[in-house]
């Protein structure tokens, strides 16, 4: 696509004899919501790893924003607007819910924007603590937080930077049910805004609600790139990655 901030340009990636990505190409577009789908070991967490500068492959490019960051090292991408959650954050000890939403960047230009910038930011952190249900814990260290408030607090955290793509490695995991469904009108709002979502997650039905568009990886390879509605159609993921369980819902729905 002509409009894509992320592209994926033959990117292999092996641990010694083991391929586990094999020329993987794909573009995802500004404000586009994107399911990265697949079996355990289909290459899903090591693409992430590449994307987000965790890992470098071994060949290929990736373009974000029209600029190669293969092999550039994770910190710089987070600066250049790429960044990403993890499956099992990891929060201070010492530091509140409020404190580790205000310590997001924030660039500043001196006196005025310090004095100024301070209620902006104090008025951005309240609005994210009440977005994602922090409002009870907002005082409390981020590390006694349950696994379920920490991957919400990790998804703020990664939105007060401001970025232009983030990648969510199973968000929903250890969430409360009720949470996901605001989870998923939170995350299209922010894109609406300007911000493109890579997720992968294995809940179909958060999928389904939020995503445009899905990729199935397995074994290292990309085996579909449609709509969320027509992977049961696809007799490769079923085999691959849904399994009898889309059969299911393929006959009950």
């Amino acid at each position: 696509m002509s409009d894509a901030i992320l592209k994926l340009d033959g990117v292999a990636k092996s641990f010694g004899a083991h391929h586990v990505l094999t020329d993987v190409r794909l573009s995802i577009g500004a404000n586009e919501i994107v399911g990265l789908l697949g079996p355990n070991g289909s290459g899903k967490s090591t693409l992430l790893n590449i994307i987000s500068g965790f890992s470098r492959p071994n060949k290929g490019d990736i373009l974000f924003l029209g600029n190669s960051i293969a092999g550039m090292p994770s910190f710089k991408i987070a600066r250049e607007g790429l960044v990403r959650t993890f499956q099992l954050p990891s929060m201070p000890t010492r530091m509140t819910v409020r404190e580790v939403l205000r310590s997001g960047s924030r660039e500043g230009a001196g006196l005025l924007d310090a004095f100024f910038g301070a209620r902006r930011d104090d008025a951005a952190v309240d609005e994210l603590i009440e977005q994602f249900a922090l409002g009870a814990v907002a005082h409390q260290p981020a590390s006694s937080l349950s696994g379920g408030q920490k991957k919400l607090l990790s998804i703020a955290v990664a939105l007060r930077t401001r970025p232009r793509l983030l990648c969510l490695d199973e968000p929903t995991a250890g969430v409360h049910p009720q949470l996901r469904g605001r989870m998923v009108e939170l995350l299209k709002t922010f894109s609406k805004r300007g911000v493109a979502i890579l997720v992968v997650e294995h809940d179909m039905h958060f999928i389904r609600e939020l995503c445009g568009r899905c990729i199935v990886l397995d074994r290292g390879e990309i085996i579909a790139d449609c709509a969320p509605a027509r992977l049961t159609e696809d007799q490769r993921v079923v085999e691959a990655y849904l399994g009898k369980a889309a059969e299911r819902q393929k006959v009950s729905a």
